[in-house]
């Protein structure tokens, strides 16, 4: 029997009743395994009611106590683990194995946002000027939401709603309604370490409930990841609307090969970061360039023994490298990429389309994929595929790769592999993206330092997880204060006070 999901609204479980759902899949059978509610702009509108009213206690409660129900979290989601990344990966398809990951990637944002009552602390100068004294103070912003995609249905909404709580703001969260089990078992587990009821609340939806979040006057804040220009689409929405915003598109990203690198090394980085959860990473390697022919060639043959090698299967099962995407539409799209990338005169060396698992023919599976001499005005190296497609744009020296990618449109992550330290370092001033790995395939920051792209992936001033999170879940009051003695008489000024 199909299950029915609800929203999560003042710490229960609601039920939808807009009579509009989205059906959840299995991507490892194909089959519907729940069904979503699809919520109404009023149906928003009561929880972001329901939040702005919890959170003038919560944001008047000593940060110290915020991270102590942050702390109790951290047990629970431990204990839960386990079965949560069972079900991750029965709505997602990623391995079991990587649904663990999923999720620890975000737990430890939540262990850098327990040290909220040191990142909130404020500044003071003493003596600024006779008798007087400046300090600031980080207050919350209020009600705060975000907007999570279906890749990662742990770790994006625990990087936003860690920091966002902690900082004390009350939080809404409009999770991808393709995999919603998830979002929905975490807002449980907050409510059952302290949190009080409508300080979190969890709304599914589609376009409806995100506007009715970007128009609401009482959300100040709203972050998003999810495809370029769907990012840019809530970016402008939500500036238009007076509301702070950090939006997170789309990628390509390059792993340049200098002829030092170790091409053992550099093509079993390729293949995990490239076909690891089924390429459905926004931090996915799929663009191998190694520099000069004698590489490429030489890489290419290894990619190509490795790829055949692959096992791709039901997310669940032993000894699986890669599951299934994550729906029918996915794989389309993909398979439409590829006979693209053919059409377009690029060589294809390992072709999926077409790949079965026994026992599982409904599952939207897709065999690895391996593409040479894809060039740079091909769609299939402008375009972010988003599937375990791994293309190799070949460079005649270091200059050319660098350019490839610093003059491509997405900026999100990059690496280079090489024994050179000095390219190593020339390569990391240079070149126009925001995360960049040295002998490193995913150049994932860890939780204290701050996550983020440039150019077409990513809209805002300020990054996710690290310092800069606390800075875009908070506002700054500065305060100036003057004690004077009762028998000082200075009379009226008409000049800007300075400090002399």
């Amino acid at each position: 029997m199909t299950r029915e999901l609800t929203h999560f609204i003042g710490g229960e479980h609601v039920a939808g009743t807009s009579g509009r759902f989205s059906d959840v899949y299995d991507p490892s059978t194909g089959e519907v395994q729940a069904r979503v509610p699809l919520a109404t702009a009023a149906e928003v509108q009561a929880a972001i009611a329901n939040a702005e009213e919890a959170q003038i206690a919560w944001g008047a409660t000593n940060p110290q106590k915020r991270a102590r129900v942050l702390l109790k979290f951290l047990e629970l989601i431990a204990e839960a683990a386990p079965e949560l990344a069972k079900t991750l990966s029965r709505e997602h398809g990623k391995t079991y194995e990587d649904s663990l990951g999923d999720i620890q990637r975000g737990v430890e944002v939540i262990e850098f946002a327990a040290g909220a009552p040191h990142l909130l602390k404020g500044e003071y100068s003493t003596g600024a000027g006779t008798g007087i004294d400046v300090y600031s103070m980080r207050q919350p912003l209020g009600v705060v939401a975000g907007i999570t995609p279906f890749n990662f249905p742990a770790m994006i909404p625990l990087w936003k709603i860690g920091p966002a709580i902690a900082a004390g703001n009350a939080f809404i969260l409009k999770p991808s309604e393709r995999d919603p089990s998830v979002p929905l078992r975490i807002a449980e587990l907050f409510l059952e370490a302290g949190l009080p009821a409508g300080v979190l609340n969890v709304v599914n939806g589609d376009k409806e409930s995100v506007d009715a979040i970007l128009h609401d006057d009482r959300v100040h804040a709203v972050g998003f990841v999810g495809s370029t220009p769907i990012a840019q689409y809530i970016y402008e929405t939500a500036a238009q609307n007076g509301k702070r915003a950090q939006c997170f598109g789309g990628a390509k990203n390059h792993m340049i090969i200098m002829p030092d690198a170790d091409l053992d090394q550099a093509a079993d980085a390729l293949i995990g970061a490239g076909y690891g959860s089924a390429g459905e990473r926004c931090m996915a390697i799929s663009v191998a360039v190694p520099v000069g022919r004698q590489t490429a060639d030489a890489l290419a043959v290894k990619l190509a023994e490795r790829v055949v090698a692959l096992r791709v299967g039901p997310a669940l099962a032993e000894g699986v490298d890669y599951g299934p995407l994550v729906s029918a539409d996915a794989l389309a799209r993909v398979e439409g990429y590829i006979q693209k990338g053919i059409d377009e005169g690029a060589q294809l060396l390992a072709d999926g389309r077409g790949y079965t698992v026994e026992g599982y023919e409904s599952g939207f599976y897709l065999g690895p994929t391996l593409f040479d001499h894809v060039t740079t005005d091909m769609t299939v190296y402008k375009e972010e595929v988003f599937g375990p497609v791994l293309f190799i744009a070949r460079a005649d020296d270091f200059e050319q790769a660098l350019a490839m990618a610093t003059d491509h449109e997405y900026g999100n992550g990059v690496s280079i592999f090489t024994r050179d330290g000095d390219a190593a370092r020339d390569f990391a001033a240079r070149v126009n993206v925001g995360m960049v790995g040295v002998n490193v395939p995913i150049p994932v920051p860890i939780a204290y330092h701050t996550f983020g792209g440039w150019k077409k992936s990513g809209f805002g001033d300020l990054n996710q997880h690290g310092p800069d999170a606390f800075r875009f879940y908070t506002k700054t009051k500065t305060v100036t204060s003057r004690w004077l003695s009762h028998d000082l008489k200075e009379g009226a000024s008409f000049v800007i006070p300075t400090m002399h």
